[in-house]
C-alpha cells in the first residue's frame, strides 16, 4: 500500500487517481499507523509553508516522516512537500522538517524570460527540466518533456549533491532534490501527463539501495 499523506494540503485526491490510472492502489491518510505500515510514502500537496508545518506537528507526522526516511522507506515529495523536507522557508517564515539541509527562497522580483519581458509569479505553467544526474525515477524522460508547475517558492539545497534536476524561470532553479531513498519534484507529476505517469510508476517500482 502506498500512503498518500494528508496534512490539510490541497490536491492529494489527484495523486491518488494518478496512481490509480497506472494500476497502484493508495490511501489518503493521516493515520500514523497506516503512515508506519505502508510499504511507500508520498508527501504532496498544494498549499503554505506555515499551515502546513502546523499540521505536521499536530499530528505528529514530522516525527513519522523522518523516521521512514531514516528507515530507508521510499518517499516522494510533490511541490509543497519538496518544499518543507528542508530546514527553512522563506514563506511565513517557517521552521521546516530538516530531512534535507537548506531553505526555500522566493522568486525574486523583476524575473524576464529570454524576450526580456517580465516574468508573472508565481510561475504557472508547463516547463522543462535538465536532468543534473541520473536516478531510476526518471527513466524513460525526455529532454524535451515538459512538466506542469504553480509555485512561487522554490526549494534550494545547501549541498548541490542533493540536486537531481533545474529548470530555468527566469534564474535556473532546483526543480527535483533528493536524498538516499527520497525523491521530491517542485513540478505536478500527477498533472504532468506521460511524463509524469511515467515517473509515479518508476517510484511505485523504485527500490532505493
Amino acid at each position: 500500500m502506498i500512503a498518500i499523506i494528508d496534512y490539510s494540503a490541497g490536491n492529494l485526491t489527484s495523486v491518488a487517481r494518478a496512481l490509480a490510472y497506472i494500476g497502484y492502489e493508495s490511501c489518503i491518510t493521516n493515520d500514523i499507523a497506516k503512515i508506519k505500515t505502508a510499504e511507500r510514502i508520498i508527501f504532496p500537496g498544494v498549499g503554505a509553508a506555515g499551515s502546513a508545518m502546523n499540521s505536521l506537528v499536530q499530528t505528529g507526522i514530522d516525527h513519522v516522516l523522518k523516521g521512514a526516511f531514516n528507515e530507508g522507506k521510499p518517499i516522494l515529495g510533490i511541490c509543497l512537500g519538496s518544499q518543507v523536507i528542508l530546514g527553512y522557508s522563506e514563506e511565513n517564515n517557517t521552521s521546516c522538517l530538516d530531512i534535507i539541509h537548506g531553505s526555500v527562497r522566493a522568486f525574486p522580483d523583476g524575473l524576464t524570460g529570454n524576450d526580456k519581458n517580465k516574468l508573472k509569479i508565481p510561475h504557472m505553467g508547463w516547463n522543462r527540466i535538465k536532468i543534473i544526474k541520473p536516478h531510476p525515477l526518471l527513466k524513460g524522460i525526455q529532454a524535451d518533456d515538459e512538466f506542469y508547475f504553480v509555485h512561487g517558492y522554490y526549494p534550494d539545497p545547501d549541498d548541490s549533491s542533493h540536486i537531481v534536476g533545474v529548470t530555468e524561470y527566469g534564474i535556473e532553479f532546483p526543480s527535483i532534490i533528493g536524498s538516499n531513498n527520497l525523491l521530491a519534484t517542485q513540478f505536478h507529476l500527477e498533472k504532468s501527463g506521460r511524463p509524469g505517469l511515467t515517473m509515479l510508476k518508476n517510484f511505485c517500482m523504485w527500490k532505493p539501495c
